[in-house]
């Protein structure tokens, strides 16, 4: 993930959770889970809360607003929350 004209960034995705509760309807009005996954990145520099590019090899790119949740042994954790 490159960050405004730095050198790419790596994450690294450490955790996914669905939540209990339904979200909102689908595209085509079906019912939808919220989730939300957890990425670590090195302690230094932590990325602002803000929406980022990212780039997957097989993925391919998608946006998505990242949350730092704070730091645990690794790494500085980021959260995105899908609904």
């Amino acid at each position: 993930m490159a960050v405004n004209d730095r050198p790419p960034v790596s994450l690294e995705l450490i955790e996914a959770t669905e939540g209990s509760e339904p979200g909102g309807p689908g595209p085509e009005g079906q019912a939808r889970m919220q989730f939300s996954v957890v990425f670590r990145g090195v302690m230094a520099p932590v990325l602002p809360q803000g929406t980022y590019h990212f780039t997957h090899a097989e993925l391919g790119e998608l946006d998505l607003f990242l949350v730092p949740i704070g730091p645990d042994s690794e790494g500085m954790r980021y959260e995105a929350a899908f609904a």
